[in-house]
């Protein structure tokens, strides 16, 4: 087993730890891990909150148990002293030395202390630690007594404005001293830091720029500082931020090589110059720079760990550090991303300035208008998250680029939304989550909250600063999916599904309006009226159609919107038996309207490419041709898969396209909370995948296995097996019964899985109230999944035979022209979206 010695248990040492904790090869190696500091890692982001309660456990970001729990030693309060890296050994001030095999240094960085006689005083401190802020609010606490007591911080950039708040929020009258022409000189321009600090001078903080500090005055205690304009300032009190100087002494002792202005040099995987010898942090020098964000060294305990375990998606580190930030400094949003700083040479600059508001807006944009190069942003950042993607990810800017931060006018799109930002778009740079990843979980119902996403995969749990867009995300991605972002419907329902359900069998509502009428309240909105309207069609076996109106756009127009604004036609093939008399008129009606067409691993064949007033056309022919809808676009039953079973392979012990043609004939159009799919097994070889599917049978001497509760996708999971072997009419009773029983108690888009996940007692609960009829309502289900079944219609016919319903299927709603915009390309021999 080889040994990992990390020195530095900070927030980025930390985050070692924690991937290091969930890493495939942990077991391969053991960690040990030094910290100067007594207590373990905690959350120096958010280090001013100490401030309000004074509880270190609020920063925590873990205990010691949990480094335990996990394998790893950590040694709190002892300082490594000597690196040989020669020897591969390391010595501690407690006189012991270790041996490693690797050797990765997160030693942080230290306050930068400017040489200015009288530093020592008392009432001088620097804003690092923990011990710090006791310090500092251990002394204000003795200034209580004192009219006017006053505190100045040196250093106007992101901390020293954070200290300057604290020292308010104590009662203090506060001073910010800037050795630069204006304030945060890093991140803003000298509108937008005049903007600043004309807010900051309104809430009562002085700011006093362009002065260089020669003295710290006073007897014994700071009295006063000295500036070289021969100007003063009195103060009780004086918190040093003016910036950071990277820990590299170790690396300098051990002649590892560092840079000519401090920070120890690392390659793109963090590798320094000594062998098997990594740095991350900030005291890493990379690209000639020190990063003082988290998100940058997080990603570099990514790269160095991954190196170390030999990883093969390690990667490396990107070439351009994002330095973008948002934060609020006291009560004011401030926010700069991309290149805040263009020249006119390379960019034109739109600016929007409200003086009276305190409102700065600035973007700059390429020449050519086609890119969002970067920004700043002052008393409104609203915007940020969203821009700053649009930067990341060179998304197409509208029109007028202008509306990105005055909105849009006279109708027109402002530009892009969340749903429209690249699978790939990083949405929490802390943990590195991307978008897809975000959306998979939302989809698998593994989480369904900004809260859940935080538990699932750690999502908006570092800086923070990412969860405005990650709401944003959860609750648009959720609507468009006609998902409940909460356990009650909305602020117009609120009720769970289960009651909501309950309550329009008791009233026997029909209509979105007669719900708001006796059970809602207001006018309703797009946050209810999808929920609303499955349930109507759960309940009442109606197709979409006499629902549209509250329908998202699928199942408003019978078909799954694509990525270019055409829609996918999916026929029904129960089972994936197919003639070749349908085979030649699915080719026919693809050929006519130059439709793509794909076989799916769901055993039936999509058309993709279709234009909104080419559906009931294409329906038409293909209904003629003995075809009806396969509810690809629903929340309900999708296909019931099978293999050729006994008619054909020597291995088969039934008929397993019989089955599943059955099966699938009598559960289409069901409407459920999500998506269902089945399988049909002939034998235990499962060429079927029954096991992978919401229900699936698999044929075994004596009938048959009934699995229920598994899915595929994001997060696929087994079925586990509710009763066999039973005879197919068995089979078919238990299968009505746990159908219905989910379409009445889960939660809106909650796949079978997450529902039996959640179910308290779960598979042995799920089979006591299917075959054991514990709650006494067998009957009810069976009554109910036969009135459903009987109920069933084609929403395909019901919509070309119905004129007004028809009417409906239009580009434009004052013509009947077609959308003359869309256009595609060639790729083996069918046509594909241009954007593809």
């Amino acid at each position: 087993m080889k040994k990992i010695i990390l020195i530095g248990n900070g927030m980025v040492g930390h985050k070692f730890c924690e991937l290091f904790s969930r890493h495939a090869r942990s077991a391969d190696f053991e960690l040990l891990v030094f910290g100067e500091e007594c207590r373990p890692a905690y959350d120096r982001v958010h280090l001013s909150e100490y401030f309000e309660s004074r509880d270190a456990e609020r920063l925590s970001l873990a205990t010691k148990e949990w480094y335990a729990e996990q394998g790893i030693e950590l040694r709190c309060g002892e300082r490594v002293t000597e690196l040989d890296t020669d020897a591969k050994r390391i010595r501690a001030e407690s006189g012991g030395t270790w041996d490693y095999d690797y050797l990765v240094l997160a030693t942080g960085s230290s306050p930068f202390v400017p040489p200015i006689p009288g530093r020592d005083k008392k009432g001088v401190f620097v804003y690092r630690t923990i011990e710090d802020l006791d310090g500092i609010l251990d002394y204000a606490e003795g200034l209580k007594g004192k009219p006017g007591a006053s505190a100045t911080i040196m250093g106007g950039g992101l901390l020293g404005l954070e200290a300057a708040k604290a020292a308010m929020d104590m009662g203090l009258k506060s001073h910010v001293v800037e050795f630069a022409p204006r304030l945060m000189p890093r991140q803003l321009d000298e509108p937008a830091a005049a903007v600043l600090s004309d807010t900051l001078v309104d809430l009562g903080l002085s700011i006093h720029c362009e002065k260089n500090t020669s003295l710290i005055g006073g007897n014994g205690a700071i009295t006063h500082l000295e500036f070289k304009d021969e100007t003063r300032l009195d103060t009780d009190m004086l918190i040093i931020s003016a910036g950071i100087r990277p820990r590299d002494e170790l690396a300098r002792q051990a002649g590892i090589t560092v840079g000519p202005r401090g920070g120890i040099l690392a390659d793109a995987q963090l590798r320094t110059s000594a062998e098997d010898v990594f740095v991350i942090g900030e005291a890493a020098l990379y690209q000639e720079m020190i990063y003082g964000l988290v998100a940058p060294g997080y990603e570099m305990a990514r790269v160095a760990l991954g190196t170390i375990m030999a990883d093969a998606e390690a990667g490396s580190m990107p070439e351009a550090i994002d330095m973008s930030t948002k934060l609020k400094l006291i009560g004011t949003d401030v926010a700069s991303f991309g290149d805040p700083f263009t020249s006119p040479e390379e960019a034109r600059s739109i600016v929007f300035h409200d003086d009276v508001a305190r409102v700065y807006k600035r973007i700059n944009v390429s020449k050519d208008g086609k890119r969002l190069l970067g920004g700043i942003l002052v008393g409104d950042a609203s915007d940020y998250n969203m821009l700053h993607q649009i930067v990341q990810n060179n998304m197409p800017l509208p029109p007028q680029p202008e509306d990105l931060i005055l909105g849009a006018r006279g109708g027109a799109e402002a530009g892009a939304g969340v749903l429209d930002l690249p699978d790939a778009a990083v949405i929490c740079s802390c943990e590195n989550i991307s978008k897809g990843q975000i959306t998979e979980l939302l989809d698998s119902g593994e989480a369904q909250s900004v809260k859940d996403l935080g538990v699932c995969c750690k999502a908006g749990t570092g800086c923070g600063g990412c969860k405005p867009m990650l709401s944003d995300l959860v609750d648009t991605y959720l609507k468009s999916q006609g998902k409940v972002v909460r356990n009650l419907i909305c602020e117009h329902f609120p009720y769970t599904r289960q009651e909501l359900r309950d309550l329009i069998v008791m009233k026997n509502i029909r209509t979105y309006d007669e719900a708001l009428d006796q059970i809602g309240n207001g006018n309703g909105c797009e946050a209810c009226k999808p929920p609303l309207a499955s349930l109507f069609a759960t309940i009442y076996m109606e197709t979409a159609n006499p629902q549209a109106v509250i329908q998202d756009t699928n199942d408003r127009f019978l078909a799954n919107i694509q990525r270019n604004g055409t829609y996918s036609v999916v026929p029904r093939v129960a089972g994936g038996e197919i003639s070749p008399k349908h085979l030649i008129a699915i080719g026919q009606v693809a050929e006519k309207y130059d439709l793509y067409t794909k076989i799916t691993g769901g055993q039936r064949i999509d058309l993709f490419g279709a234009r909104l007033e080419q559906l009931p056309l294409i329906w038409e022919e293909l209904i003629a041709a003995g075809f009806e809808s396969g509810h690809a676009y629903g929340k309900a039953l999708r296909t019931v898969k099978s293999c050729v079973g006994s008619t054909w392979c020597r291995y088969g012990m039934d008929d397993a396209v019989t089955f599943a043609i059955e099966l699938e004939n009598r559960y289409k159009g069901l409407r459920s909370p999500h998506k269902l799919k089945g399988g049909v097994s002939g034998c235990i070889r499962e060429c079927a995948e029954a096991r992978g599917k919401d229900f699936g049978l698999i044929a075994v001497d004596g009938g048959y296995n009934l699995y229920v509760c598994g899915n595929g996708g994001a997060r696929p999971k087994h079925a586990a097996l509710l009763a066999g072997p039973i005879d197919k009419e068995t089979a078919v009773l238990y299968l009505d019964r746990m159908l219905m029983f989910y379409l009445r108690t889960a939660a809106p888009l909650v796949r079978t899985a997450a529902w039996l996940e959640q179910m308290e007692g779960g598979i042995d609960y799920l089979k006591s109230v299917v075959i054991d009829d514990v709650l006494g309502i067998n009957a009810e289900l069976e009554a109910e999944m036969k009135g459903l079944v009987a109920a069933y219609r084609c929403e395909w016919k019901e919509a070309v035979e119905t004129p007004e319903l028809r009417a409906r299927f239009q580009t434009f709603v004052n013509t009947d022209e077609p959308d003359e915009t869309l256009e595609f390309v060639g790729l083996r021999d069918q046509k594909m979206p241009k954007a593809w």
